[in-house]
């Protein structure tokens, strides 16, 4: 006979926008009814919309970041990364960051482990290219840019100057071009303070296949982000990408090649590996599930996030797209239909109501549609910088404190020389130092 004291037990894989917020929502229902296990990769909730601005020497790294065992107290919090999910046993098993491993039974688990850069099968990407998916490597491209300008002010060789101020970003959705943006502003605020620079062109080239930069956007934020980009000195050029990467060199899709030190790569992302190796239905690599989130023929096991193939009932036939806004709203929904599924609440659909997106582009300029109303300008500015505040889990204070000190004094631009290119391989499959 089952234990009516006893407790269940729910654990979340996974701690981004869609573990998170799951994570807050089942505690707030569930109280201490339910023993919640968290488990994570990292010890944080890192805000991803954030990470070009720290790139771009706006905000501290820190402050994007939120400590999951201090503001996750009613849950337990394990650092470890899942290597297996046993829906017969219904157990979860992990291995953490210094060998150990672990396993732990569920009564329900819930799958957010999101995403990781996704690769094509282009020569050269994995062994030239810097990614842009953590904190590590949004700090390690700072660094890197730094690094880049300084050699190229004391450089005598002409070729190897230009060479070291060409950065090359591929892909032009949402994190290419702020980016971009982001990095441009940069490396013109630190070309003024290097006297080798003078009368030095740095070129930022931003590439894509598609027609136009931020494709699946409205068309009006495409155009201001472009007329933002483009009056900047930025290198739009749609319809090319990269066909190789070379040490020291890209060759384009139009056979031009490109010397440079630089290969950022922004094409999109991918469900996070652990998605291949638990045998179950996958649709263009994300976990099926219903409009609950619950997975088909797998009885307790919910996903939803950037893994999971989660229907659009406001688009019939197509599924959510691999967003923080459907994330975050999406935990939330899971929580509580785990939560009714252990007899509180009732479980209901995931509809959600789209809110407009927006695009920083560093300095004063955004674009941006909230309510599908298009602002461009100092006006998306406002919205897009109180958007991120509102849906900030933390350290708002700390974020509008650099944002503040950024804009009355210039920043100093220096580089931390903790981080090495080995440290952050694109391909996810390599190890990590």
């Amino acid at each position: 006979m089952a234990d009516p004291h006893k407790k269940s037990r729910v654990v979340i894989v996974g701690a981004g926008f869609a573990g998170f917020n799951a994570t807050r929502e089942l505690a707030r229902l569930m109280g201490g009814s339910t023993e919640i296990t968290v488990i994570n990769s990292t010890d944080y909730f890192l805000y991803l919309p954030l990470m070009p601005q720290v790139t771009g020497y706006l905000v501290e790294p820190s402050h994007i970041r939120v400590s999951l065992p201090s503001r996750r107290r009613k849950a337990r919090f394990v650092l470890g990364t899942v290597s297996h999910v046993d829906p017969r046993q219904k157990t979860v098993s992990w291995t953490g960051p210094e060998g150990s491993s672990g396993r732990i039974g569920y009564d329900r688990v819930i799958l957010t482990v999101g995403s990781v850069d996704k690769l094509l099968p282009i020569p050269g990407i994995a062994d030239y290219a810097h990614g842009f998916r953590s904190v590590t490597e949004a700090t390690y491209l700072r660094d890197h840019i730094i690094r880049q300008l300084e050699l190229a002010s004391v450089a005598t060789d002409p070729a190897e100057r230009a060479a070291r101020c060409t950065f090359v970003v591929v892909g032009a959705g949402y994190t290419g071009t702020e980016v971009t943006a982001q990095g441009q502003l940069l490396t013109t605020r630190l070309a003024r303070a290097l006297p080798g620079l003078a009368g030095q062109q740095i070129r930022w080239m931003l590439l894509d296949l598609s027609p136009r930069v931020l494709a699946g956007l409205d068309p009006r934020l495409s155009r201001t982000a472009e007329r933002v980009l483009r009056r900047r000195g930025v290198e739009v050029m749609t319809g090319e990408s990269v066909a190789k990467a070379l040490d020291g060199a890209v060759q384009l899709t139009t056979g031009d090649e490109v010397p440079t030190r630089s290969l950022i790569w922004c094409v999109g992302v991918r469900p996070d590996p652990l998605v291949d190796g638990l045998d179950l239905a996958t649709d263009k690599g994300r976990l099926v599930v219903d409009e609950y989130m619950a997975v088909p023929g797998a009885p307790d096991i919910y996903a939803c996030g950037d893994c999971a193939a989660v229907p659009d009932l406001t688009r019939p036939g197509e599924i959510c797209g691999m967003t923080a806004q459907h994330a975050q709203r999406q935990g939330k929904q899971v929580a509580r239909n785990v939560a009714a599924s252990l007899g509180k609440g009732t479980a209901r659909p995931y509809k959600h109501r789209d809110l407009g997106f927006l695009v920083d582009l560093g300095g004063l300029s955004a674009a941006a549609n909230p309510l599908h109303i298009p602002l461009s300008g100092l006006p998306a500015n406002v919205v897009t910088r109180a958007y991120h505040l509102s849906a900030m889990s933390g350290n708002r204070l700390r974020v509008v404190t650099d944002w503040t000190l950024n804009t009355l004094t210039s920043p100093e631009s220096t580089s931390l020389s903790a981080i090495s290119a080995e440290s952050v391989p694109l391909d996810v499959n390599k190890p990590r130092a």
